[in-house]
């Protein structure tokens, strides 16, 4: 085989698995155009479309989809091959995929993140933002940080943030209007501050948990948002309940602007994981990057 079908494969690859040009061009680092003719010319050269093209995005036809499956265990080879000789290195090196969501990336990752990539100047990471839960071997991920109690089973999942604790809260004026809620059932003559999911659309349920019962409350009010930080911002001017994360307000708590309710049906749930496929070795930048993040 000539070598530049060899690279084509590994671009065409990487374009399959990126579901656009110009991301796999970010990673292969290459122009879009000169990626976008690359594939032209392998097409050419086999006789058949590997891709079907619109003008919002890319995908493997039925053909291109056989020959993804056919190149997969090759490519998986070759990476294990690179990872194995990485461990002759002094400094391990490479990138490192993650996917996770905002308040992740803002609990975990800022605070450790940082002084890693200076500790580890031959490492690169790459962290895609996302709300929904994705398949990280699909998706060609290296590895995720999600709350303990959704990752799948067959991960290997390593702590890297405390137990958390979602609290219900409003400030006193607001209590003054409306008497506080002596049980999660009262919440519906409340105005309670909503978050809409950006991947599914749907509300997100309160829940909570007292005695082995756990129960969902769908709540309404005058403001529904997919952002973080205005359902805090609302809640301190007294518009409503809000449904938020401990750690972010217990300072305001503790000095009395705001005032928690329903404190016995909100038990703490597992923190933050990073998983990872239970592969026999994992790559020397990811174990190096587990040991940075995880809680001794």
């Amino acid at each position: 085989m000539e070598r530049g079908t060899l690279n084509d494969l590994l671009a065409f690859a990487a374009v399959a698995r990126e579901r656009s040009f110009t991301r796999a061009a970010a990673v292969l680092g290459m122009s879009p155009s000169a990626l976008s003719h690359a594939m032209r010319a392998l097409e050419e050269r086999l006789g058949v479309r590997l891709l079907a093209r619109t003008t919002r995005s890319v995908a493997p036809t039925e053909a291109g989809e056989r020959l993804l499956q056919s190149l997969n265990p090759a490519l998986s080879d070759i990476e294990g091959g690179l990872e194995a000789l990485a461990e002759w290195r002094d400094n391990p090196s490479g990138t490192v995929r993650i996917t996770t969501f905002a308040y992740a990336a803002r609990m975990v990752l800022v605070p450790k993140l940082p002084a890693f990539l200076l500790a580890h100047p031959d490492i690169n990471v790459e962290v895609i933002i996302q709300d929904g839960l994705t398949d990280i071997v699909a998706a060609g991920f290296d590895a995720g940080i999600r709350l303990g109690e959704t990752v799948a089973k067959d991960m290997i999942a390593v702590r890297v943030g405390p137990e958390l604790r979602t609290v219900v809260v409003g400030t006193p004026s607001y209590f003054a209007r409306i008497p506080p809620p002596e049980t999660p059932y009262d919440l519906e003559r409340h105005a309670c501050i909503g978050y809409r999911l950006t991947t599914s659309g749907g509300l997100l349920p309160w829940e909570f948990e007292k005695d082995g019962k756990e129960i969902k409350i769908r709540t309404s009010g005058p403001l529904i948002v997919n952002d973080g930080e205005l359902p805090a911002a609302a809640v301190r001017a007294g518009v409503g309940l809000g449904y938020l994360m401990e750690h972010d307000v217990a300072d305001e708590i503790a000095s009395g602007a705001l005032v928690q309710v329903l404190d016995d049906w909100c038990p703490p749930f597992p923190g933050f994981h990073l998983y990872h496929p239970s592969r026999r070795q994992s790559p020397p930048a990811l174990r190096a990057l587990i040991a940075a993040l995880s809680v001794k």
